[in-house]
């Protein structure tokens, strides 16, 4: 007969305990360094100049096109490499730093609690969805829960708090509203109703069976190089491509002759849904579109499904969240675009 484990949760380890410490001091620097300095900084000029720069979109209508996916993607990674570099790392060190006890604890179980946890702390991350998805991934392999893994995901790039600034000062209080609303309920409404919809999704037995580090037997430094790899060879390759295959066909998607009306407003969701921008990026492109004489409704479909999850983003967490799970989220992305875009023909 096997001997019964005890289910009395382990008090982490004074070396768990460092380790973790470690993990938050390197966080702070590098959002320092990547994100919070910088965005103070341009608080100033999008004061100033009621603009934080021009829409990263060429708005040649040329068709797709070599030349389109190489431009594209030089501006695009020329924005977003330094916190993409710091997504990937965190997302690798969440994984060999943090216990995976007290991981479980706060954010393993199903319930609101946990998404809510998670949505909470994606606040000082402020990371655009393609770098905020290794550290999700790095999550979900940690035994954190779906909806608290989607949350964190979700309400890096839609609960921003320097993107909410910059479009409360360059577009309108009115485009900020609406992003809030969109914004509360995609991070917490819908991951909360994905750890429903996933089903079961807690870790199988108690959470005396979990190990923590301290079981772990390969050095720190392997364990580390092993989980950096894992997520460099996951994460890269597909989100190179993903980029410039959207680059490429970034004029197709965005048909700048599009003026309004319910089409237009159903294009913008599924594009916006798709496309991949920087943190931030979206208060340019609808201030460039609506210059163009484009509707605020599709201007308000993008002011949600652009910064909300793009194609690359939903390849680099597809390993670790289940498919169903992907599709419903996709879906609700959608759909908050469309109504976003709807009430926003109706009120901006």
């Amino acid at each position: 007969m096997s001997p019964i484990r005890s289910t009395t949760k382990r008090p982490p380890t004074k070396k768990a305990f460092w380790l973790a410490m470690l993990f938050v001091l390197i966080a702070i620097i590098g959002l320092l360094y990547v994100k919070w300095w910088p965005y103070y900084h341009k608080a100033f000029t999008a004061a100033s100049k009621h603009s934080i720069g021009s829409s990263i979109l060429g708005m040649e209508q040329d068709g797709p096109s070599w030349h389109s996916a190489l431009q594209y993607a030089k501006a695009y990674f020329k924005s977003v490499w330094k916190a993409a570099v710091l997504g990937i790392l965190l997302g690798s060190l969440v994984q060999v730093l943090l216990p995976v006890q007290w991981l479980y604890q706060k954010l393993g179980k199903a319930g609101f609690k946990s998404t809510l946890i998670g949505g909470v702390s994606s606040l000082p991350g402020m990371m655009c969805t393609c770098c905020a998805a290794p550290i999700a991934s790095g999550l979900r392999k940690r035994n954190v829960s779906i909806g608290a893994a989607l949350a964190f995901w979700l309400g890096n790039p839609l609960l921003n708090p320097a993107t909410l600034i910059f479009m409360a000062i360059v577009l309108s209080w009115k485009f900020t509203l609406l992003r809030i609303v969109f914004g509360l309920v995609l991070t917490f409404g819908v991951s909360y109703f994905a750890n429903r919809f996933a089903g079961k999704t807690e870790v199988t037995g108690s959470i005396a069976n979990i190990p923590d580090e301290t079981a772990e037997q390969a050095p720190f430094l392997t364990r580390w190089l092993k989980s950096l790899g894992t997520m460099i060879i996951s994460v890269v390759p597909a989100y190179l491509i993903a980029v410039l295959l959207l680059g490429a066909f970034q004029s197709t998607l965005f048909p700048v002759w599009v003026s309004g009306g319910i089409a237009a407003i159903i294009v913008f969701a599924i594009v916006g849904t798709l496309f991949v921008i920087p943190t931030a990026a979206e208060i340019p492109i609808i201030q460039s579109f609506l210059m163009l004489g484009i509707g605020t409704g599709p201007a308000a479909a993008l002011l949600v499904t652009l910064p909300a999850i793009s194609l690359p983003s939903v390849l680099i967490v597809g390993r670790a969240f289940p498919k169903k799970v992907l599709a419903f989220v996709v879906g609700a992305v959608v759909i908050a675009g469309l109504v976003s875009g709807l009430i926003g023909a109706w009120i901006l």
